[in-house]
């Protein structure tokens, strides 16, 4: 149950955020803390940072850590977490992705 909440929260948080990464970082803190309650505001402030500092996109990179903490919270192995890391990673990028490609079809 707790990936299909994960699907369908970065999706939603994928299809509704423009301007990059830290667009996402306000809706992502209202859906994981105060909606889901998957993690603490401390918490969420720890997993901002450790996706700051790593490299690549800050969205996708919190979407990947925010999966992983909340399905590890949750009761599952660690090997379930990274499924839910997984899941959230590609969730969130599923609708821009998308979007580009049928924008770059159009315009050939």
């Amino acid at each position: 149950m707790i990936f299909f909440q994960l699907f369908y929260t970065f999706l939603f948080i994928g299809a509704f955020t423009f301007g990059g990464g830290y667009s996402m970082i306000a809706l992502i803190e209202g859906e994981v803390v105060d909606h889901w309650g998957w993690m603490t505001s401390a918490e969420f402030t720890d997993l901002l940072a450790i996706s700051q500092m790593t490299p690549g996109p800050v969205g996708i990179n919190t979407a990947t850590y925010a999966g992983y903490a909340s399905v590890l919270d949750a009761g599952y192995p660690v090997w379930i977490a990274v499924v839910g890391a997984l899941v959230a990673s590609l969730s969130v990028i599923v609708i821009p992705v998308l979007l580009v490609l049928s924008v770059s079809r159009w315009l050939q």
